[in-house]
């Protein structure tokens, strides 16, 4: 297979990611590599990539681009329940289920890899490093939707903002998508509103006061973050759920 250095730059950073939450084996890098690179797909953004309803028969991989899991109700009333980054798969296991019981739309441009069920069960079972990998997103997906129901039942609207860009920030960081203090946000307000349960008026008044304070710069899509310490203090936020740093 020929491989272009953009296409190894984007599969690196879902090895990278992934061997954070399992040290991975060459075989497993190797045959992660070829799979990824094998079932590459493009969207737009704006797209449901699969809705609630769907049945599941592959996994996609996300190697550029953002998405987001969400839920409507019958009156078209959104809920972001979570953000899918570079290095992070969408639906690693969900095929285990008949069908999906919420859906993922692209927020930007996206590239990912679409491995169909019989080749990832493959893959996982001939390399137990990367099957535990997978099974350790599957745990930090489920870590960051609690803290996600902290936020929508116990935080202020102030601490709910600052504690999504504390986790945006750190999530970011580990596939190198952060320029020194500062990450892109290719998001709406709109978006944004959605994943804190605030009206767009709400999230605007306190993404505001986080400017005025100094701890934050969010311009042309780009958040600057100028006292990170000071902002997980002001979120109450620790990102031990997130499992990024690998215990020596």
């Amino acid at each position: 297979m020929s491989l272009s250095t953009s296409d190894r730059s984007l599969v690196e950073l879902v090895i990278r990611r992934l061997n954070v939450l399992r040290p991975l084996s060459t075989e497993a890098r190797a045959s992660l590599e070829y799979a990824l690179l094998e079932g590459l797909e493009h969207a737009g953004a704006g797209e449901d990539l699969i809705s609630e309803g769907d049945p599941v028969d592959s996994v996609r991989v996300v190697l550029s681009g953002w998405l987001c899991r969400y839920k409507s109700l019958e009156d078209g009333r959104r809920q972001i329940v979570n953000f899918i980054f570079p290095g992070e798969s969408c639906d690693s296991h969900a095929f285990l289920l008949p069908v999906m019981d919420h859906s993922i739309a692209t927020m930007t441009p996206v590239v990912y890899a679409e491995i169909k069920r019989a080749r990832f069960e493959s893959l996982t079972r001939d390399a137990r490093s990367l099957a535990e990998a997978f099974w350790c997103e599957t745990l930090v997906n489920n870590a960051i939707q609690r803290e996600w129901a902290i936020n929508l039942g116990r935080r202020t609207a102030l601490e709910r903002v600052a504690h999504l860009f504390c986790e945006i920030f750190e999530r970011l960081r580990p596939v190198g998508m952060v320029d020194a203090n500062s990450c892109v946000m290719p998001v709406t307000q709109m978006d944004l509103a959605d994943a804190t349960g605030l009206s767009v008026v709400h999230l605007n008044r306190t993404v505001q006061e986080l400017r005025a304070s100094g701890l934050i710069v969010l311009r042309d899509r780009i958040l600057t973050i100028n006292d990170l310490d000071a902002l997980k203090d002001t979120a109450l936020y620790s990102p031990s759920y997130l499992q990024l740093y690998r215990r020596s």
